[in-house]
């Protein structure tokens, strides 16, 4: 990647600077040193974005049919694939991940949220009904969904393509124009998706980009303009909370996957090499960079010790390394921010006692990724459940685990937190793991696997971990207003 590039926004169909000229250095995660300039959005920015949307929805986007906005959305799935490798870099480069997490999932998954999402609108009927009126002749009653208008996405950095795509393909399936806000640590691949859609023939304005910062800059700016008429958001419940504030003012909907401390949870019945590779990809994968992932580990006492032997193994087995090299299964974390707060955690976790199984500091890397943000993948076990590192969300490559003797006092164990996003179950017995994931207080439970996903269904969080639920139909309710008319026979 060229460090004197410069990454505009995406305004109306066309790369444009900053109004005012502002930028900020997007550096490697991997070796630490600078990418690219990226535009910096203003309020003048955020305006001119918001009125690009908002002219799409009253010109011919707004009224296009069903059949041709689902062949649009076709072709924008067809030329990411098109450009594939073009995709894969681009996020490589972003978030120093290896290439083939990013090939095998988050690029063709960002692709299938455009087809999966046109299919639902398609084909998913709405609502009818026949009622009788005092005079016989009775009434048809029948329900429509009209887009919502723009939508402000605020997407996150940990999978940056996939998890903006979740949001701009329904978004756009159900008629709406966006404003898409990508983290400052991940923009290339949202603007790269603006190319597609001026190749595809996406009219001007329906899709649009905005680059910055959150608090008092692009994302604060975006939440707040009246002119959005509902937010995603995928990130942190702190931030979640200010943009819920934000949206009061006006009373727009919003749709939030926020944070999670997701337990696992091992029976002694497991398959057992399949419990140890479940978990150890909800620990470690994409650097523990997941929404979904597994921070805390319970496992029954009957295999605790073999179990935390076998995770060290694997945790101590992954290979460093740059992201194009296909011989690397381990990234760094997105920046050196993020490390430091990873790292304060791992010092955390020693001064509340934890006996560390492995990892807790920085690998000895070569002198070219030196100043990368990498950090050792970790294993902790012996604190209790009041602790830091067992209670707050660290976001990183570790994990604590403690042993566990009953199915209650594991569901306790499970539940005895603020956030609710996701669990996985592993177990061999059919009647526990429907028991066990009924009273696990979250969105998504696993049984047997982990990051196992069909779109058609609902995803969301409970308690801290979010508001609402997208996929499938449910994105429907979200990226529509739902009208009733009655027809009087």
């Amino acid at each position: 990647m060229d460090q004197s590039r410069h990454i505009l926004h995406f305004i109306d169909g066309e790369f444009t600077a900053a109004a005012d000229a502002s930028h900020f250095t997007k550096y490697s995660p991997v070796d630490g040193r600078p990418l690219a300039k990226i535009a910096e959005a203003g309020r003048a920015d955020i305006a001119a974005a918001v009125a690009a949307a908002r002219s799409a929805m009253r010109g011919e986007w707004g009224k296009l049919s069903i059949e041709r906005r689902v062949d649009l959305l076709y072709g924008v799935a067809d030329e990411i694939t098109r450009r594939f490798d073009d995709f894969v870099a681009a996020e490589m480069a972003d978030t120093g991940q290896p290439a083939h997490v990013i090939e095998q999932v988050f690029i063709p998954r960002g692709a299938a949220n455009f087809k999966i999402f046109a299919d639902v609108v398609k084909n998913v009927a709405a609502e009818s009904f026949r009622m009788a009126t005092p005079d016989g002749r009775g009434a048809l009653n029948y329900a429509i969904r009209n887009p919502k208008g723009v939508i402000g996405v605020i997407s996150p950095w940990n999978a940056p393509f996939l998890l903006m795509t979740w949001k701009v393909g329904p978004a756009l399936a159900c008629g709406n124009a966006v404003v898409v806000k990508p983290s400052e640590e991940t923009p290339l691949t949202a603007t790269l998706l603006g190319e597609v859609m001026n190749t595809v023939g996406i009219p001007k304005g329906v899709y649009n980009v905005v680059n910055g910062f959150g608090p008092n800059a692009a994302g604060e700016f975006l939440t707040r303009h009246p002119g959005v008429d509902a937010i995603t958001f995928t990130g942190e419940t702190r931030t979640g909370t200010a943009i819920m504030k934000a949206a009061a003012e006006g009373m727009r909907d919003v749709s939030f996957e926020l944070g999670g401390k997701n337990a696992g949870i091992v029976f002694a019945d497991c398959h057992f090499d399949a419990a140890v590779d479940g978990i150890f990809r909800s620990v470690f994968l994409n650097t523990g960079q997941v929404c979904l992932g597994t921070e805390r580990v319970y496992v029954e006492r009957p295999i605790f010790e073999r179990f935390v032997a076998a995770l060290k193994t694997r945790a101590e087995a992954v290979r460093y390394g740059r992201p194009e090299d296909h011989a690397s299964t381990y990234g760094p974390l997105i920046s050196q921010e993020h490390r430091d707060k990873v790292l304060s955690y791992y010092r955390k976790a020693i001064d509340e006692g934890a006996t560390l199984v492995t990892g807790g500091g920085v690998p000895d890397m070569p002198a070219e990724l030196a100043g990368g943000s990498w950090v050792q993948p970790t294993i902790w076990t012996g604190l209790p459940e009041t602790a830091a590192v067992v209670r707050e969300e660290i976001f990183g490559p570790c994990c604590h685990i403690r042993p566990f003797d009953s199915e209650d006092e594991v569901i306790d164990l499970a539940n005895a937190n603020d956030y609710g996003l996701a669990t996985t179950i592993w177990t061999d017995n059919l009647s526990r793991a429907h028991r066990v994931a009924e009273r696990v207080e979250v969105g998504v439970t696993w049984v047997n696997s982990w990051f196992l996903r069909d779109l058609r269904t609902p995803f969301g969080g409970s308690k801290q971990s979010g508001i609402g639920r997208e996929g499938g139909v449910h994105s429907l309710e979200f990226y529509t207003e739902t009208r009733n008319v009655c027809i009087k026979l």
